[in-house]
């Protein structure tokens, strides 16, 4: 590692764990370099002419800039993950029971905690799924559940009340059944537009259809929106740069709230090798002072498991963290890691923090 690349390396690791501007003095005082300040001043300057640090109007220090963060990134960055990490994750996997959504809500959890933010499990777009299977349960004479599965394994369900003078729990049947002869296998993304052509077909299993089609049709809106499932989202508010800027905060809870939006985000993010994506914002493209970091998991569908918080985050961990958190459960679904935690050196360490979580779908 050059002298330039060692300087610029400790200013990204203290502005990550400082929030504030770093100067030559900090740096000869904190990490007590064998060169002068005068010499680490030059390098600074080097750097900010070369794009890598920025100033402030507050400070004669300095900020890493996106380049910044990108070259740390890709070529300074070093480091292993917290073993606590590992003994956590160890500690999920080790309970076969699990559901698939049990352990990847839990494993999120798990990383918002050790990173101190967010994380986002996102869904297969609705480009790449097909219904599979339309089916009714029947509740009781006057009441049932009707639920959707995709051929990626995405679950919705709509419960609705029969008037049992106008509806019988057979003519919903038959619906349903028409239902699946029509729409298995659409895309999901076309199941909206092809249900309303339908519609006039359907009277003729029901007179008074309107509001089993109705319940049908509300709960397939909702099918075919993009799936976001957000954890650790109270980490957003305790971050510095969103809790003095309300601005910065009100952009990020948008694009949250807005999977298709994310979708895009996340595609754009830039390859860091090893199947981690890097996407660092700017105010150009709505996305001030937010970074987000994720890879994809090999379930069906390619859901993407993701990091997001500020530009100022430790990319150090999180990128090795989210690496062997991606890695571990791509294993462990594929069945080939057990969860075996036999070497947690200290088991107590493993006991789950609870964290927020907040589903998000599109409307």
């Amino acid at each position: 590692m050059t002298r330039r690349d060692e300087i610029l390396k400790l200013i990204v690791e203290h502005f990550v764990k400082t929030a504030e501007p770093v100067g030559s003095k900090t740096l000869q005082e904190v990490y007590h370099l064998s060169v002068s300040s005068a010499t680490i001043r030059n390098e600074m300057n080097a750097l900010e002419n070369d794009g890598f640090l920025e100033k402030t109007h507050t400070s004669s220090g300095r900020v890493p800039s996106q380049k910044a963060y990108k070259y740390y990134v890709e070529h300074i960055r070093t480091g292993d993950v917290d073993s606590s990490a590992k003994n956590a994750l160890a500690n999920i996997l080790s309970e076969k029971t699990k559901s698939v959504e049990e352990v990847m809500k839990e494993s999120c959890e798990i990383l918002s905690h050790m990173t101190n933010l967010a994380s986002v499990v996102l869904g297969p777009s609705v480009q790449q799924e097909h219904l599979a299977k339309v089916q009714l349960i029947p509740l009781s004479k006057n009441s049932a559940t009707a639920v959707f599965v995709t051929d990626q394994g995405y679950v919705e369900n709509k419960t609705f009340i029969l008037d049992e003078k106008k509806l019988h729990m057979e003519d919903v049947e038959k619906m349903v059944g028409a239902l699946n002869d029509r729409l298995k296998g659409t895309p999901v993304s076309e199941i909206v537009p092809k249900m309303e052509a339908l519609r006039p077909a359907l009277t003729d299993y029901m007179v008074e259809q309107k509001v089993i089609y109705e319940a049908l049709l509300e709960a397939f809106v909702k099918f075919t929106g993009d799936r976001l499932t957000l954890y650790g989202k109270d980490t957003l508010f305790d971050q510095p740069e969103f809790t003095s800027d309300a601005n910065k905060l009100k952009k990020v809870l948008e694009l949250l709230d807005n999977p298709t939006a994310f979708r895009a985000a996340v595609n754009g993010g830039e390859k860091a090798g090893n199947g981690i994506a890097v996407k660092i914002g700017n105010a150009k493209d709505g996305m001030d002072d937010v970074a987000i970091v994720s890879t994809s998991l090999a379930l069906p569908g390619s859901p993407s498991l993701t990091v997001l918080g500020p530009s100022r985050m430790d990319y150090e961990k999180v990128v090795s963290t989210l690496k062997y958190f991606a890695e571990t459960l791509d294993k462990y679904f594929a069945g080939e890691a057990k969860g075996d935690n036999s070497t947690c050196q200290n088991p107590k360490s493993t006991k789950k923090t609870p964290s927020s979580q907040t589903k998000i779908k599109k409307k």
